[in-house]
């Protein structure tokens, strides 16, 4: 926020404009002044919160002045309402502050009592008779004061309350009326708690505190005030055992009292260090940052983002059994919407690698997230921002976590493609075994009962690459959207390989291949290997024109590998796969040769050019100097 705009306002004679010249001037202004003062605008300074620019408004209470307070309360961040006696306090609940609610308007209020130099009732208990009825009726009357123009009394707090009640509201944070830190507050407090317990023992060690203290406040706390904030939340809360730290019900009542003592700013502070707005949402700029990634290119994570998230599944497994149960992922996840929308979707942790209890493993939970970043990257991004990633270096964003690979638009130049996580497309027949085919691919025992497959199914696991390279593969069968999805352009450039399967003992389930290619040309256009699965059954003759090996080789290429989902050798399949996507010049048809690359030609003759030139540049100017 830029601005706080405060509107003065007030029965007249209450001293409004006497409190803005004091202010201005330092000192009260004996003299006469004019009844309704000109705008005043006061620039930033040192103890400015926010760093805001502060417009005041003087205003008059005089009916045909009216129209003039309505359209300045209506423009207003924040209204100073200034009483001075008995009757205009009355006035305050009698005629003001339902006023303010007629217009609609929905800012806070900040309650003066001026002229507190001609009272002696300036007692704790008389205020809090006088001012605490109020404040409970009104809740939107956000803090009170008692002020004297004449004694310059409290004219710089009282303002600063105006532009602290717009940049440190205390609405959003405490209900009053209940006593409690509000839902949304608490919510937030305890993301911030989660992400500070870096060892996840449940509670803030003296480490861990003085690591939230310099974050927020950029200085460390003295071992005096650290024992003061342990002993403030041992007497506020029954039962606690601040030796081994802060726990969360001591977080969350510590900012309680913080709250409760009208140092609400302190708590601002550590949210908007944690990137949460005014409505107590994470920014938007935070969460979904900008992140482009070109046409022909794919995003991965970085090395830094892999060790985020082998970091995150070591912390989080905690009977080290090498997999996450039920409730460790909803202990990680715990400061996030939950589990991404399209892990929901496609029924995770079934999309990856589990353990035999049926918990995803790291090997598992890193090729799925290698899989969303792959396909949706900034769901990748903001799970980062709610899982509290932070970059390696001071000037990086959550983008440092990813990548952009190289674009492939060259896909039949041959070469490995700059890619570690590359998408492979399974298509064939219905009841050829491409959904036995993935299981496999997730080292599931075979399932001989024949389920078929509706909508799009993922599977990503890793697999090495000759010469020990690393990369992950995800496999997708079509299930009924197939003809739409071999339509879509764009779902087809982000594919990298077409594995076409078929049922070798079925002799129809070739031909849905051959009635594919010629459907759908343009998958010509992309790499492919054709398997023939079930071979451990009887191989029979196709209903084709053309049998599996005679089609495969009038297009040049290699005739199917013949695999079974039952035999220990299916993952040499896997490899071929992952090799044929990295390397896609080897598995293109071959009908036609691709033009040569005569790049190195055309740059050869031109150095051989410029160097016959240069050669006849030095003879000529040795003739002449001769």
């Amino acid at each position: 926020m830029a601005t706080v705009r405060v509107c003065v306002c007030g029965d007249e004679g209450t001293g409004k404009s006497s409190l803005i010249a004091s202010l201005v001037k330092d000192v009260f202004v004996s003299n006469k002044i004019q009844p309704v003062l000109p705008q005043i605008t006061i620039p930033p300074s040192i103890g400015t919160p926010e760093n805001v620019t502060t417009t005041i408004v003087d205003t008059s209470a005089r009916p045909q002045d009216r129209t003039t307070l309505r359209k300045e309360i209506r423009k207003s961040n924040v209204i100073l309402l200034v009483y001075s006696d008995h009757y205009s306090y009355e006035r305050v609940a009698l005629f003001w502050m339902p006023y303010f609610r007629s217009l609609g308007v929905n800012v806070p209020v900040v309650l003066c009592a001026n002229k507190s130099d001609l009272t002696d009732n300036t007692t704790p208990q008389v205020v809090e008779d006088e001012m605490l009825p109020v404040m409970n009726e009104f809740r939107e009357i956000d803090s009170c004061i008692r002020a004297s123009a004449r004694e310059h009394q409290n004219v710089n707090e009282t303002f600063f309350l105006c532009q602290k009640a717009v940049t440190h509201p205390i609405a959003p944070l405490f209900d009053y009326k209940e006593g409690n830190l509000k839902p949304a507050c608490v919510s937030a407090l305890k993301r911030i708690f989660y992400l500070c317990d870096k060892d996840q023992d449940g509670y803030l060690n003296d480490d861990e505190i003085q690591e939230f203290q310099y974050k927020c406040f950029d200085k460390p706390l003295s071992p005096e005030d650290l024992d003061n904030i342990k002993l403030s939340i041992a007497k506020s809360v029954p039962r606690s055992d601040t030796s081994k730290g802060v726990d969360m019900r001591g977080f969350l009542q510590l900012n309680k009292i913080y709250a409760e003592k009208g140092r609400h700013e302190t708590i601002w502070i550590i949210l908007r260090k944690y990137h949460y707005t005014d409505s107590l949402s994470l920014e938007d700029s935070f969460i979904h940052p900008k992140f482009d990634v070109p046409e022909y290119a794919s995003a991965e994570l970085s090395p830094a983002g892999y060790r985020f998230f082998m970091d995150l599944f070591l912390l989080f497994d905690k009977d080290n059994d090498g997999g996450l149960n039920d409730q460790e992922l909803d202990a990680l996840f715990a400061p996030t919407p939950g589990l991404p929308h399209s892990w929901v979707e496609s029924s995770f942790p079934s999309t990856t690698v589990r353990n035999e209890a049926g918990h995803i493993t790291l090997q598992g939970w890193l090729a799925q997230w290698s899989m969303t970043t792959f396909l949706e990257p900034k769901t990748t991004l903001e799970y980062l921002a709610y899982l509290g990633f932070e970059p390696p270096h001071a000037r990086e964003t959550l983008a440092s976590a990813l990548k952009v690979t190289k674009p492939r638009k060259r896909r039949r130049r041959p070469g490995r493609v700059g890619r570690n996580v590359v998408l492979c497309y399974i298509i064939g027949a219905s009841g050829a075994g491409k959904s036995s085919l993935l299981d496999a691919f997730l080292n599931r025992p075979f399932d001989g009962l024949y389920n078929p497959t509706i909508k799009p199914r993922r599977a990503v696991n890793s697999v090495e690459l000759q010469g020990g390279k690393q990369c992950y593969l995800i496999l997708e069968e079509l299930g009924e959207l197939e003809p739409a999805i071999l339509e879509n352009k764009a779902r087809l450039d982000s594919c990298d390989l077409i594995c076409y399967a078929y049922d070798s003992s079925d002799p129809d389930s070739f031909s849905h291949i051959v009635d594919l290619r010629k459907r759908y040309p343009q998958l010509d256009d992309l790499p492919s290997i054709y398997t023939a699965l079930k071979a451990d059954k009887d191989k029979t003759t196709q209903r084709s024109e053309l049998q599996p090996d005679q089609y495969t080789s009038s297009l040049m290429m290699s005739t199917p590998v013949h695999v079974s989902v039952t035999w220990n050798s299916i993952g040499e399949l896997f490899v071929a796969l992952a090799e044929a996507a990295t390397n896609p010049s080897t598995a293109f048809p071959k009908s036609e040769e691709p033009p040569p690359d005569r790049t190195s030609l055309y740059l050869a003759l031109g150095a051989t050019t410029c160097a016959a030139v240069a050669a006849f540049m030095i003879w000529r100017r040795s003739t002449n100097s001769a």
